[in-house]
């Protein structure tokens, strides 16, 4: 069985990347692939299911899974909580065949670049800062201040766009989709891929 590619894929809010991720997911339903789900130690939202959305756990216990070693990737941000990946639901995933997708900012993004180094990033673009804004305030979620911080941090955000292996410009959605469905497939397709994938033809192919 061949390993499983991990993916992250990052972008300022707004841009389109949960979306994206959505919609793969829905189009390559006969295809091992998945949402990685993080552990948070914030209170479940209205509708957030345990294990689902988040592993819900307490300070204490993501704070003994850090001692542990247990996360690819952690950050305490704005607020208090804890977020992180959990590296063995990762890893046996990965060894189950399973394309992993992780949904993370930058920094995230640079922790899990020191551990793991056949990892590839994807970066979304938007195709301008008036339509982002557009867009977070189409959405009808945040207030114009949170509007506001989104977009302040957006440039930060973008700024970090060439520490990326991949970049997609989100301006038409059918089109972005489809460049994401063409890097999984361009991976699938690579050298050390294909010879654990096809490693019988292979070999049958070569015992002449």
């Amino acid at each position: 069985m061949s390993q499983g590619n991990l993916y992250i894929l990052s972008a300022p809010s707004g841009a389109g990347k949960s979306s994206l991720i959505a919609a793969l997911l829905a189009q390559n339903k006969t295809q091992k692939m998945m949402v990685s789900v993080s552990h948070t130690t914030r209170q479940p939202r209205p509708g957030e299911v345990d294990g689902v959305h988040y592993h819900f756990v307490s300070v204490a216990e993501f704070e003994q899974l850090i001692e542990q070693g247990a996360f690819l990737e952690y950050a305490k941000v704005f607020g208090g909580n804890y977020y992180g990946t959990s590296l063995p639901a990762i890893e046996k995933n990965l060894a189950q065949g399973i394309d992993v997708f992780l949904d993370i900012d930058w920094q995230g993004a640079q922790q899990i670049r020191q551990k793991v180094r056949s990892v590839k990033s994807i970066f979304i673009l938007p195709p301008s800062l008036p339509e982002l804004e557009k867009r977070l305030i189409g959405r009808g979620q945040d207030s114009s201040e949170v509007i506001a911080d989104r977009m302040s941090k957006a440039i930060s955000e973008i700024s970090h766009y060439d520490e990326y292996d991949y970049v997609i410009v989100n301006d038409d959605f059918e089109q972005a989709l489809a460049d994401l469905n063409s890097i999984l497939r361009s991976e699938k397709l690579t050298l050390d891929y294909q010879k654990q994938e096809n490693q019988s033809l292979i070999a049958e192919l070569l015992a002449k």
